[in-house]
């Protein structure tokens, strides 16, 4: 069966991360049968890290705060997540299912693929998105 996606309440989860007066940073997606929905979402990063188990595959849209003492900004990041467990045939279909996704994550500055909880790590991926962001002026980590 082809996967489809539950285009409104997943691109409502993306908006929330994205809206500046809200405090939630992360939203989870998740298979539920050959439909993606809404698995989550918080405020606090440690917290999505605990949706990423080894049987679970999902996409975390995700926002870090970047930046020095003179001027924060907000990243985002696309994060897929696929466990140690999850079977061939599944990891394959993830790929193409990500499409799906993208149509409604537009906005991102980095995307990752993940399967190992260590690259899971916030200052890892804080790092990776000061990178891709270019230009780096802060003063104290230089």
């Amino acid at each position: 069966m082809a996967t489809r996606i539950d285009k409104e309440a997943c691109r409502e989860a993306y908006n929330e991360v994205r809206d500046d007066n809200t405090e939630i940073n992360w939203a989870a997606f998740k298979y539920d049968g050959s439909m993606i929905v809404p698995a989550g979402k918080g405020t606090d990063y440690e917290e999505f890290k605990t949706q990423c188990t080894d049987e679970a595959r999902l996409f975390g849209f995700v926002r870090i705060t970047t930046g020095d003492a003179m001027s924060k900004r907000a990243k985002f990041t696309l994060i897929t997540w696929i466990g140690e467990k999850v079977s061939g045939l599944q990891r394959a279909k993830i790929s193409t299912d990500k499409t799906l996704v993208k149509d409604i994550v537009q906005n991102f500055a980095k995307e990752f693929m993940i399967s190992d909880a260590r690259e899971l790590d916030e200052d890892y991926i804080r790092t990776e998105l000061k990178k891709a962001g270019g230009a780096n002026y802060d003063a104290q980590a230089e």
